[in-house]
């Protein structure tokens, strides 16, 4: 992965959404220990202060967790916990704009349902 130093998102978020990635990818397993602030600095060349606010999100959010003296580590849930979060935000978001715009646009929920029904069978015909 290479970080966007030109994203209006900020690195130490785009190294945590990295490391959820390759959470969610199965590149990085439950109750494996994981890069430490410094080998994150050198893996992207940013601030290894950087980096570790990176890490302290996925702490936070309990995705991580830290054995003294030993580094960080993935916890058991770390995958439930980031689809979740993930489902939760970026669907939630835009499942909020897209009923926005129906409103707006005046289509009942009904014909809503059923445009998303139809959007869904033809983009199985489409894989």
């Amino acid at each position: 992965m290479i970080l966007n130093s030109n994203s209006i998102k900020p690195i130490y978020l785009q190294i945590a959404d990295w490391l959820e990635a390759e959470i969610l990818a199965y590149r990085i397993i439950e109750d494996e220990r994981i890069y430490s602030q410094y080998q994150l600095a050198g893996m992207f060349n940013i601030n290894p202060a950087t980096a570790a606010k990176g890490l302290n999100i996925l702490a936070d959010k309990k995705v991580i967790y830290k054995k003294r003296g030993l580094g960080m580590f993935v916890a058991p849930s770390a995958r439930e916990i980031i689809l979740k979060s993930r489902k939760d935000q970026v669907l939630g978001e835009i499942l909020r704009e897209l009923i926005r715009e129906t409103e707006r646009l005046g289509i009942p929920e009904e014909q809503l349902i059923e445009m998303i029904r139809e959007a869904k069978k033809n983009k199985g015909e489409e894989d």
